[in-house]
């Protein structure tokens, strides 16, 4: 081969390289989307997550890739699946789904930055160490769903003035659980209501969990802000009507899968505010200096065709109250 020909070689294999470098410095960045739950039952609070990346400036499969994985309601799942996005050195990972999430995140990495969702008080659970000041790879938002167990048990007794004995269901593998049993237990105390647990670790225990409390003379219902229950909220909703248990549920999707009346915040919110926190970490912001965000809006849903099934009347001074009435 002539000198020419070897230059010429040698310049288009250095060429190829730097092509190849360059189209690897312009790959996107992934996150690591991590959810306790099901796509299936949870695609609308994936779709909350890429909106609020949307809204941050990352689109998913241009500017950004997501890494999903779901452990399908078995919290059991959530530490290897977390290791996985760890080992992947994805560059966010968003540990949605609650406390086992967040938890699960932040075992498997120190450095990554973490962004999380839970229904509880994040300081209380240790994952931080203030709310306006994080520290650490991790920050988040919280619905504090816990602090509104008892004005949905003052709801449930306007909706309910004969029920004295409320049924709280309860998913034994949540760390959520015992913090949600006191909450309730304490609020219905103080409005002179008793409190039975039913547990239920999935759908297969639903029907048992409300015979039991059909058993135990429960009046009423109130369901724990566990991800499990939501993404199960349309066979919840029906086994309420069989068993003729009004339920209280702590999100407007219970209402709209057909189930009595919710209250609480909006959580296609918190997930968009995970998204758009994502966003900011991919620009360059750190989890230490990011507040865990916390609600300031709550809202109330009713579904009439759900009371009249169950031959109730809703005082017409809730239904005017009500963020929504669902006929």
């Amino acid at each position: 081969m002539k000198r020419r020909e070897v230059l010429a070689a040698l310049g288009a294999a250095t060429a190829l390289r730097a092509a190849s470098a360059l189209g690897q410095s312009r790959s996107p960045p992934v996150i690591g989307f991590l959810n306790s739950a099901s796509p299936d039952t949870y695609s609308f609070n994936a779709a909350a997550f890429r909106d609020g990346l949307r809204e941050g400036g990352f689109v998913e499969g241009q500017s950004v890739a997501i890494d999903y994985r779901w452990a399908g309601g078995d919290y059991a799942r959530l530490p290897p699946l977390a290791s996985e996005l760890a080992r992947a050195k994805v560059a966010v990972i968003a540990a949605t789904g609650d406390i086992a999430s967040a938890r699960a995140a932040m075992a498997a990495t120190k450095t990554i930055p973490i962004v999380f969702t839970v229904g509880s008080d994040p300081v209380s659970f240790g994952l931080v160490p203030s709310l306006s000041r994080p520290g650490g790879n991790a920050t988040g938002i919280t619905l504090f769903s816990s602090t509104l167990s008892a004005k949905r048990l003052e709801l449930l007794r306007e909706v309910v003035p004969k029920a004295t004995r409320v049924a709280l269901l309860m998913n034994p593998e949540n760390p959520n659980v015992e913090t949600d049993i006191k909450a309730a237990r304490d609020a219905a105390q103080l409005l002179g209501l008793q409190t039975v647990v039913v547990n239920a670790v999935g759908p297969p225990a639903f029907d048992a969990a409300f015979a039991d409390a059909v058993r135990q003379h429960a009046g009423a219902m109130l369901v724990a802000s566990d991800p499990m229950f939501l993404g199960q909220r349309e066979k919840l909703a029906a086994l309420a009507a069989r068993h003729a248990v009004p339920v209280m549920y702590w999100v407007r999707e219970f209402a709209l899968a057909g189930g009595l009346i919710s209250y609480g915040t909006s959580i296609t919110w918190m997930y968009q505010q995970a998204g758009i926190y994502c966003a900011r970490i991919l620009k360059g912001a750190k989890p230490a200096d990011l507040p865990i965000l916390q609600p300031s809006k709550f809202e109330m849903y009713i579904n009439l065709k759900a009371a009249k099934a169950l031959g109730m009347n809703i005082p017409q001074a809730t239904l005017l109250r009500a963020d929504e009435v669902i006929q």
